[in-house]
């Protein structure tokens, strides 16, 4: 076995594509903590004192957030949230119960809330509804819409100054791909850390993980010896969404070319920080009629609230 290029003394267990590097264990972990660091200095992500919502599903990326945040900052001032959807074979209790005994140990709490306590319904029933009105809007729209809602409400309940959230290089990528295709400049600059807060009543989010593949979150969970959820949401294969197809493109760029994914983040940083200030301008958003959340100009309704009532919940 080679050795590791970074100490060169212990074997080296890990290849990284983008860098060239043969890392062993504890090189492989000390970079992934020293790019979460980065990546948090970089923007002043969390500040010293900053009470930080930490959204967790109990997957393995969460379990990564959790872990680095807790050695980065005072683990008394961080607080986790779980949200269950609602998925017949998917949310599993004993995932919550693994990931709120971990957070313990961390001298972390983790707040386990659920679609069925926030709105009434779980995801399946909200699905079923959708169905049944011939609905054609994918399941993981309607997931996100909840979730981002439930995040921020919490954050705010609990005083929280940021919410943390465990999207990766490949979800950022993805993301920004979707937007440029789409052809929507605003929510590009909604990806950049220091994007304008354009209502008081989000709590800003960061995302520690923005430049970490997808594949080092898992490594990394495998090294500490994480168990975490490995089931996948029976929605994500239903429909091609346009997400998938992205992923699937951008997962093929990337092994061809190592290191695409960073190149792609950084460009659309740039070119984003040329014109922040512009967007730093813009009026406060307008509120929702029916639950009075930010919604964007021109509509009457929020995306949730709006999904909701075409399914008839209100």
């Amino acid at each position: 076995m080679p050795l590791c290029d970074v100490c060169g003394v212990r074997e080296a267990e890990v290849y990284q594509p983008h860098t060239g590097r043969k890392l062993c264990r504890q090189c492989f972990i000390n970079d992934i903590l020293r790019r979460v660091e980065d990546e948090i200095k970089r923007y002043r992500l969390i500040e010293p004192g900053d009470k930080v919502l930490l959204a967790v599903s109990g997957g393995k990326d969460s379990f990564v957030l959790l872990d680095t945040l807790s050695q980065l900052h005072d683990p008394s001032k961080l607080i986790g949230l779980s949200i269950v959807e609602g998925v017949e074979g998917y949310n599993r209790r004993e995932d919550v119960e693994r990931l709120r005994k971990y957070a313990a140990q961390r001298g972390v709490e983790v707040v386990v809330t659920s679609f069925k306590e926030f709105i009434g319904y779980s995801l399946d029933e909200i699905i079923a509804k959708a169905w049944k009105k011939g609905l054609k809007v994918s399941p993981c729209t309607f997931c996100g819409a909840l979730r981002r809602r439930i995040i921020n409400t919490y954050a705010r309940m609990l005083r929280a100054d940021k919410t943390a959230t465990a999207h990766t290089l490949d979800d950022e990528a993805q993301t920004a791909v979707m937007n440029v295709l789409r052809g929507d400049p605003d929510r590009l600059v909604r990806q950049h850390p220091r994007a304008p807060r354009l209502s008081d009543k989000f709590v800003q989010r960061v995302k520690p993980l923005r430049r970490i593949y997808e594949w080092e979150a898992a490594m990394y969970a495998y090294f500490k010896g994480f168990r975490f959820q490995e089931a996948e949401c029976p929605y994500i294969n239903l429909s091609p969404t346009l997400r998938a197809r992205i992923r699937e493109h951008l997962m093929s760029i990337e092994a061809e070319n190592p290191g695409s994914l960073l190149r792609i983040l950084d460009t659309i940083d740039r070119i984003v920080e040329a014109n922040l200030e512009e967007y730093r301008k813009l009026p406060p958003l307008p509120l929702c009629e029916k639950c009075g959340e930010p919604t964007a100009p021109g509509r009457r309704l929020c995306k949730t609230c709006e999904l909701l009532e075409k399914i008839g919940i209100t």
